[in-house]
């Protein structure tokens, strides 16, 4: 059994350098891997690329990169709840490509699963398909996509092994399991990492096979992007 434990986030990330892409889990602020994201800021690599289903808030997650000009490019989602994103992407300063969101997680998993190339109706006649090869199929129209890699894919997990083998909890579940896919190099940081063979078998949602490094993160803040509550 392989041991690819490492102690903290600053182990995990060497390697990471200036100019590479980087997928990273989540969905708003929910599962994200924030030992991570904190460590490429005290980096400070830039000219990165990142691949996220949204670039979080402004003064957390994904936003801080942003705010920091480490990021040139973010291939997303949606410009969410992040008004500093939104600001670089209308006055041009940051490279945006934004893709549906089945489309997104699809090309990210098809990356995982080493297919170059798939079809989807998703974006036919909008500005989304503008320069993509198109193919009719049952009477419709389709759109090819390619898939998305990563140099390095960060992921956020509740709980893993010295192995790599992964759980995650709920709605953090999201872009984690895909992304662990289809990164050259996978780290994942957990909130609880136990011995090989402690974790039941049929609940493992990424085996470690995908998974190159993992440490038990810390300090999790798992902050909300918009708390909504009721009177009784």
């Amino acid at each position: 059994m392989i041991n690819k434990t490492v102690k903290n986030a600053q182990e995990a990330l060497q390697g990471v350098q200036d100019g590479m892409t980087l997928m990273l889990g989540g969905f708003g602020l929910c599962g994200i891997p924030e030992n991570s994201i904190q460590e490429l800021l005290r980096l400070r690599v830039k000219n990165l690329t990142c691949i996220s289903n949204n670039a979080g808030v402004d003064d957390f997650g994904i936003g801080l990169l942003l705010q920091k000009r480490q990021v040139k490019k973010m291939i997303s989602s949606y410009v969410g709840e992040n008004a500093e994103f939104e600001r670089q992407l209308l006055s041009g300063e940051l490279e945006v490509d934004l893709i549906p969101q089945g489309t997104l997680a699809e090309r990210i998993r098809a990356g995982g699963a080493g297919i170059p190339a798939f079809f989807t109706p998703a974006g036919f006649g909008t500005e989304v398909g503008e320069g993509k090869e198109t193919r009719e199929f049952n009477g419709k129209m389709y759109l090819m996509e390619s898939w998305l890699r990563a140099d390095f894919s960060f992921v956020k997990a509740w709980k893993g092994d010295i192995a790599g083998n992964l759980i995650f909890k709920g709605t953090a579940r999201n872009f984690n399991p895909m992304m662990a896919t289809a990164g050259k190099i996978t780290v994942a940081e957990v909130e609880e990492l136990v011995p090989a063979g402690e974790l039941d078998p049929n609940m493992i949602h990424t085996p470690g096979i995908f998974v190159q490094r993992i440490f038990q993160g810390e300090n999790y803040e798992k902050r909300i992007e918009q708390r909504t509550v009721r009177t009784a």
